[in-house]
This record gives C-alpha cells, structure tokens and sequence, in this order.
C-alpha cells in the first residue's frame, strides 16, 4: 500500500531536551493512522513539525511522494489539541473568514459550511458569538472549519475531548466516512478504545521515540497472553495442572463464563477439546489484549528500560 506521509529519522532539540529523536513513521495512505502515547511523549512536535509549524534538526518528511514544501500546506487540514476560534466574533463569519484562508471563495465557502452545520444541527447558531455556544458545539464549528477545503491529509489532536457519548459517537462516523471518501488521517489521541474502532494502523511514541508500530490487529495478537474466554448452559470446568488455569468470570443471563489461560503451550483446537469434554460449551473465544493494556504495557517497560539508561549513565 502506497504511504501518503513519511517521516524519516526526524530529530528535534529544544536546548537541552531533545524532543524527537530519529523518529520515523509511514502513514498509509486512506487510512486512519493512530499517534499515541503519554503526554510528554513527543506527539505534539511530530504533528507541528509535519505541518511545518516547527522544522526538524535532522531527517526528512515526504507528502504524497516528495518532500514537504510550503505548497502542500493547503492539503493538510490540522485540528489542534488548543481550540483557537475567536470568542467575541460571529460563528458563521469567522467560518467563512478562515475559509477564505484556505483559497475557498465566500459563496463557495458559504455553501459548504451550510452543507456541514445542518449535518450537525448547529445552523440555528450562524449568528450567534462563538463565546455561547458550548464547548462541544465550539469543537463542531472547529473541526468543521478543518476540513472544510477537503484537504487530503487531516491531522486531529484529540478531536473526542469535551464531547459527550452521543457526539462522540458521531464525530467518529464523519471521520470514519471521510476515511472511506479517500482522505488519509492522523489521530492523536489518549482514548484507546476509539483507537481499537477506528484507526487501521498506529505508532507509539514514549520518551521521544517510536516504541511500537503496525496494524492493530496484528500488535494486539503480537502482545497475546494465552487467555481465551468459555461460555456454557451448565456445568462446571477445572483446569489441568500444567496445562491451561480456569477462573470463574461474571455469569449473565443463566450463561457461566469462565476465563482460561494456556499455560503449556497447547494448541487453540486442542484446549477447546479439553474443556467441551467436562461441558457443553457455548461458545470459545481467545481474548485478545485491548490496545489499552498493551499501552501500558509497553509504556511501562519503555519507562523500565530508560530509568536503567539513566542509572547506567550515572554508574560510569
């Protein structure tokens, strides 16, 4: 597949803190590409120093098969973690001014804009100051402003923060739905469910570096743990000594569910045979890690690894 963005070997230093270092990423073009990590991590260089808000000390960023020149900028629509409308002026104005800065006539603007504020049934607040409207609607004006000059590249900054369930939820399908019209997109954000429903592939950055990357279906079976979920009518199961450790989990709906970890290496088929010879199973599954888990878990071993960096500098 082809990569629409290429970081390569980015290194960033502010004095004495290096903030990326040899940091390189693919983002494959039409797809949803998660940027995670802790905060403090580097994420928010990495995105400003792709919309060449920032440039790197060293490496190289390539946009659709050339290096990132000034012109590309208007291909890039960036939603910044800090909302930065202004307050005192009109919601529909201003929209229509910022488009203007993005090379869209007003009647043109004007149209679209109307197209995506009854999408989101904000219309009834074209006229009001952007100072009443809530902190979700500011965020719907905000993000419709961002791709409103249908950039081919979008880059969201914890485009869910402030939204309730029901918003959220729909601001997922829009980004979903641009994904499937072409547009390649960038998602930084701390919520990992959201990176499980949505983002195709992923990096984790942690103390400056990528850490992890890949598709996350693959990165969820690379981290697998040997625990596997069992359903059944009645009955009961035990585990064998050596073999695979059976717990009782929450039972709903007259159902039994029991958590099953493999602990001798036995094949998925035959520990399914194992179990169905003490019950009558309904249904058995392997639990993969949520992407939640291995965050932590590859953030803490990251955070292991530096402090014994540390320690062995501070040794010689």
């Amino acid at each position: 597949m082809k990569n629409f963005l290429e970081a390569r070997h980015i290194t960033k230093r502010y004095a004495n803190h290096v903030a990326l270092s040899d940091v390189s990423i693919s983002v494959p073009a039409g797809q949803i590409f998660g940027l995670l990590g802790p905060n403090g991590a580097g994420k928010t260089t990495l995105i400003r120093t792709l919309n060449r808000i920032t440039m790197p000390d060293e490496g190289q960023i390539l946009f659709d098969g050339h290096a990132l020149c000034p012109a590309d900028i208007h291909n890039i629509g960036y939603l910044p973690e800090e909302r930065g409308l202004y307050r005192k002026m009109k919601v529909g104005e201003q929209a229509i001014y910022l488009a203007q800065l993005k090379g869209l006539s007003s009647k043109e603007a004007k149209a679209r804009l109307t197209e995506w504020f009854e999408r989101f049934d904000i219309m009834p607040w074209w006229n009001k100051k952007l100072e009443e409207l809530s902190k979700g609607m500011q965020q719907k004006v905000q993000f419709i402003i961002t791709l409103l000059h249908r950039p081919q590249l979008l880059i969201l900054d914890e485009p869910f923060s402030g939204f309730d369930p029901v918003n959220a939820q729909q601001l997922k399908q829009e980004i979903l739905r641009l994904r499937d019209n072409g547009h390649t997109i960038i998602l930084s954000t701390h919520n990992m469910e959201s990176v499980e429903q949505m983002c195709d592939t992923i990096a984790l950055i942690n103390h400056s570096q990528v850490v992890l990357g890949g598709e996350v279906d693959d990165i969820r079976r690379q981290h697998r743990t040997g625990l596997f979920q069992a359903t059944l009518h009645e009955g009961t199961l035990a585990g064998e000594p050596g073999l695979y450790e059976v717990e009782p989990a929450e039972s709903r709906h007259g159902e039994h569910n029991y958590l099953i970890r493999n602990t001798g290496g036995l094949a998925n088929s035959d520990l399914c045979i194992r179990l169905a010879r003490q019950a009558q199973l309904v249904s058995f599954c392997e639990k993969l890690p949520t992407m939640n888990e291995v965050f932590l878990k590859v953030v803490g071993e990251n955070a292991k690894w530096s402090d014994q960096q540390i320690e062995n500098k501070q040794d010689k």
